[in-house]
């Protein structure tokens, strides 16, 4: 119930809703973190699920507001933190969903 409630949260953000003020600067990338990791878990199980390229490209998104916010260092500190938590978690390796990041920053090559 309370990962729904974050990604509805974060929805209403992102559409431009004023929610309060909750959802600024750090508890923003909180909230997108766990996004991120339901997101790249999601479709690290269900490779061939029908809505998998809508999940890729939410994942896209996280990664250009990742950017906006902190460049590239904010980008690459998220990712770390999900790859740690995805191989704890499920035994997963989540560095080959980096490349869905390629093309937001010229720094960002994977």
């Amino acid at each position: 119930m309370y990962k729904v409630f974050i990604a509805v949260r974060i929805f209403l953000y992102i559409k431009g809703e004023s929610i309060g003020a909750e959802v600024e600067g750090p508890k923003l990338d909180a909230y997108l973190e766990e996004e991120l990791y339901d997101t790249l878990v999601y479709c690290i199980q269900n490779l061939k699920a029908d809505d998998f390229e809508t999940k890729m490209k939410r994942a896209e998104e996280i990664g250009r507001e990742l950017y906006s916010d902190g460049g590239v260092d904010a980008m690459e500190n998220m990712f770390y933190s999900i790859e740690f938590r995805v191989k704890d978690e499920i035994g997963q390796d989540a560095k080959p969903y980096r490349s869905w990041w390629n093309g937001i920053s010229n720094d960002w090559k994977y």
